[in-house]
């Protein structure tokens, strides 16, 4: 091992890693470009520019390196005093907003961003003598809090679609029967922790199950984001740590699962608790507290979330390849340089990763899902998906750009539909340009420590999974779940490229980049459509995934009316149809089985029993086309409900129709 490690030493030494991955990286952007004359997918025309821009600009900090920087210039004091009591404001502001209006309107939308510029003037420009960043981190914490549950409390429901599985079906029936063995026919039965929590909480409080969630996890969750400044912290200042922070909360994917609260939105939480420890130990020296700690919380994510406890094993896993790759002493730094993030001597986290692993394949080789073990299913899913779809630019899937129907696809898209892309990609963007700056500072030999190694590598595979694969046709790892983990990261890193920028860059080129991450980030990440999902911005180009109580009381009333029957036990023409997603509140309460309609411009709609609810009509649901693709469509009440059918049953904003017998 050491005349290997010796070698490599000898073969390196003369590089400098970053240089060559800025160059490298520069090339590559190049390359790339003309993809987008080949697909239009928004992601293979906004990617390249971004490295390329990432790169140039560190090529040309790098060569500043012997200059000294002013640094950031500083507001002035009564400015300064001004900024927290606007923060204040704005968030009093909110929560009048949201509860005279119902929920988080387009306005709401509009003056959080501007609290999280406000936010980002407090920890950027703030002058060394007066940053308190408790003082800030409090701020952070109440904005999530008001975005978050302003969402989760104004609507009468649940917000989204699997969490009425969650907590109508599953936890419902572990509370009624007392035992998971009323869950054993499904997945969750090795990973019930969520449920347990809800269905503990409710038995313990003597509350509703939904109010048991958000007493919970609704809570939790925006006071779970500090685990991101406590991470960043242990590698660098307490200013940037807290800007890590802030990004990290105001991510659309992050925001999210604070409102649609599934066991993906646990394991966000505990996956943050692993960052944390993982840092944590290669960074300090750790006692047993610390490791025992780091191991219950990944065997907590096993026993929470499947698609989580890979994405934790991406994390340790990616703790062990920079593990070896600095015993390897590729990089052979100094361990005296000022500028070097976290502690010099690796730990071995392989054991750990192997326990974790072969505690997640024991559970999931009995684990139920679709007929088979979830272990078989999955790899007999990914095998086909490779055999049948899998191919070069095979962009097909949700986020391919081509979920606005044939239409949009034969004419292309308009220019609202072009605004909702980039509004919704601009953050992510912004976090990818510092992400490619945060990797290429701790690629230098001098800066080689594991920890930011972890997050460097650790960001790279979770970027594969989420772009790379479904470029190939690959979607079956669920890529938009990643995200919000993604995110961790990448938050960290883009604050240890802000901060280098900051000593090496012309002081106005800093200021810049800073304000558009000031300006744009909260913004667009606000209305962002993921971080919508109760009320889109952009109403037109989405469907809201909550409903009002009219609705909600139709899917129970039409449910007690006929039985609630079961799938198998009814034909096909008795199937119940109307739009997506409401269709999806149909079967996922058990209440009646459903399917979404099919709906063209000429054609009458064939389908014997069908739902038209007033939301079809003032604003975006999906319905089938003729070619079976999903689309946005308004129609009129008479498109569902004609006059020759029959009405059996109305409320205020819901009809359900049935086909006539004379007819």
């Amino acid at each position: 091992m050491s005349s290997i490690r010796h070698r490599l030493h000898r073969k390196f030494s003369p590089l400098r890693f970053d240089l060559v991955a800025a160059v490298a990286g520069l090339v590559l952007a190049l390359l790339l470009f003309p993809l987008r004359f080949f697909a239009s997918q928004i992601y293979i025309k906004t990617v390249p520019p971004v490295l390329g821009v990432a790169c140039l600009l560190y090529l040309v900090a790098s060569y500043g390196e012997t200059s000294s920087s002013t640094g950031l210039p500083s507001l002035s004091p009564g400015i300064q005093r001004t900024l927290p009591i606007l923060v204040f404001g704005c968030l009093s502001l909110l929560v009048l907003l949201s509860v005279r209006s119902g929920g988080r309107s387009l306005l709401f939308y509009d003056v959080a961003g501007v609290t999280g510029t406000l936010l980002f003037g407090q920890i950027v420009f703030a002058s060394d003598n007066r940053f308190d960043a408790g003082r800030v981190l409090i701020q952070i914490v109440l904005l999530a809090a008001v975005v978050r549950l302003s969402a989760v409390y104004a609507n009468p429901g649940l917000i989204g679609i699997d969490i009425w599985t969650h907590i109508t079906r599953l936890a419902q029936d572990i509370q009624t029967s007392g035992s998971l063995e009323a869950i054993s026919d499904d997945k969750h039965v090795t990973s019930p922790l969520y449920h347990l929590l809800v269905v503990g909480t409710s038995l313990l409080a003597a509350v509703p199950l939904r109010e048991a969630l958000y007493l919970t996890l609704g809570l939790t969750m925006p006071i779970s984001i500090v685990a991101v400044y406590i991470s960043a912290n242990l590698l660098i200042e307490q200013r940037w740590a807290v800007l890590a922070c802030l990004l990290f909360s105001l991510g659309d994917y992050v925001i999210e699962w604070g409102i649609h609260l599934i066991p993906t939105s646990m394991g966000l939480m505990l996956f943050l608790g692993v960052l944390y420890l993982s840092v944590r130990v290669m960074r300090t020296d750790y006692g047993f507290t610390e490791f025992g700690l780091l191991v219950l919380f990944s065997v907590g994510i096993i026993l929470t979330h499947q698609v989580s406890s890979f994405i934790m094993l991406v994390l340790l896993g990616s703790g062990v390849v920079a593990y070896l790759l600095l015993k390897l002493d590729v990089f052979g730094g100094s361990a005296s340089d000022s500028d070097a993030v976290g502690a010099r001597n690796p730990v071995n986290l392989l054991g750990l990763v192997a326990f974790d692993a072969g505690l997640a394949a024991f559970l999931w080789s009995f684990t139920p899902y679709n007929g088979n073990s979830f272990l078989v299913t999955v790899m007999s899913y990914l095998q086909e998906t490779l055999a049948s779809s899998a191919g070069v630019l095979n962009l097909a899937g949700p986020d391919s750009g081509a979920s606005s129907g044939a239409a949009a696809a034969a004419s292309g898209p308009s220019l609202i539909e072009t605004i909702v892309t980039y509004v919704n990609t601009t953050g992510f963007l912004l976090l990818l340009f510092g992400t490619f700056v945060g990797s290429l500072y701790v690629l230098h030999r001098r800066r080689a420590r594991q920890s930011v190694f972890t997050l460097l590598v650790s960001a790279a595979v979770m970027l594969v999974f989420v772009l790379g694969l479904p470029m190939f046709g690959i979607r079956n790892f669920i890529p938009q779940r990643w995200f919000a983990f993604l995110y961790a990261p990448m938050v960290i890193l883009t604050v240890i490229g802000l901060r280098y920028f900051s000593l090496q860059l012309n002081r106005y080129a800093v200021v810049g980049i800073v304000l558009v991450f000031a300006v744009v980030f909260p913004s667009v990440m606000l209305i962002s459509s993921n971080g919508t999902i109760d009320n889109p911005a952009f109403e037109d180009q989405q469907a809201s995934l909550a409903y009002s109580q009219a609705e909600i009381d139709a899917v129970h009333t039409i449910g007690r009316m006929t039985g609630s029957p079961e799938g198998d036990d009814i034909r096909r023409d008795q199937v119940l149809f109307t739009d997506h997603p409401y269709q999806t509140l149909f079967f996922r309460t058990e209440s009646y089985p459903a399917d979404t309609a099919t709906i063209n411009d000429s054609e009458p709609v064939t389908h014997d029993i069908v739902v038209y609810r007033q939301e079809q009509t003032r604003a975006a649901t999906y319905f089938l086309n003729s070619r079976g693709v999903g689309e946005i469509r308004n129609i009129h009440p008479n498109r569902l409900c004609r006059p020759s059918r029959a009405v059996v049953y109305t409320n205020d904003e819901v009809s359900m129709c049935v086909a006539s017998p004379a007819t």
